[in-house]
């Protein structure tokens, strides 16, 4: 519009989004995202909520996840040539974690006696999920194969290092080598760490889990997620 927002309208705001939809053709989710800009501007910053009170929220259209088969994670895994990202992928999925709650992992997380592992979540709040013996199993083997546990105090170290020894591994490398296992082992679907979870609770949902269950062990605070 080349002009300032303050001096804007109503009319002016929808102009501008029927220009995202129809002559840039940008997707709901972008338009959506547009949208909660403006409202912000002009309801916080701007002092003007009558301008985008009546603007409403363009439809997005929820689309869930595919979903892997235990075979196809069997292949996926079997793909991913390195120990370390072979234990990352297998933690990611045999507890259902986020991709920054693996990633986040200190040694210390991992009680092989109780047979547990304590999770940093979202928000602050910790949890407890099962540590799978498959899992401990192939974390036993990285631990042996990188030649960790030589520090003073282990415990506190990251679980699973980055480029430096006292960082934890990004979640753009786990993605990565996720992507080229995916394709080695032929798998058609998008693979993703958040694929890996979603599968997690899906199977356990199939094998008759209690849904409340499930949301304790995906750390969700609201079960209708």
């Amino acid at each position: 519009h080349m002009r300032p927002p303050e001096e804007m309208e109503e009319r002016d705001v929808r102009r501008f989004l029927l220009y995202l939809a129809v002559e840039r053709e940008v997707g709901p989710s972008t338009q959506k995202m547009h949208v909660a800009a403006i409202k912000f501007l002009y309801n916080e910053t701007l002092r003007r909520p009558e301008v985008v009170a009546r603007i409403p929220w363009p439809k997005v259209r929820q689309q869930l996840p595919p979903i892997l088969s235990g075979t196809e994670v069997d292949r996926l895994l079997e793909a991913i040539e390195s120990t370390k990202y072979r234990a990352i992928v297998m933690t990611a999925y045999g507890a259902g974690l986020r991709i920054s709650e693996v990633c986040g992992l200190r040694v210390g997380d991992i009680d092989s006696k109780r047979m547990l592992i304590l999770v940093h979540g979202k928000g602050g709040r910790d949890r407890y999920v099962p540590l799978p013996e498959r899992v401990l199993f192939v974390l036993r083997r990285y631990w042996v194969e990188e030649k960790r546990g030589r520090s003073k105090d282990p415990a506190s170290e990251p679980l699973f290092p980055g480029q430096q020894p006292d960082a934890c591994v990004s979640a753009s490398a786990v993605r990565d080598n996720l992507h080229r296992a995916a394709k080695k082992a032929g798998l058609t679907k998008n693979v993703t760490p958040h694929v890996l979870r979603h599968s997690f609770g899906t199977h356990l949902l199939e094998l008759g889990t209690d849904l409340r269950v499930i949301q304790m062990l995906l750390g969700h605070a609201s079960i209708r997620t």
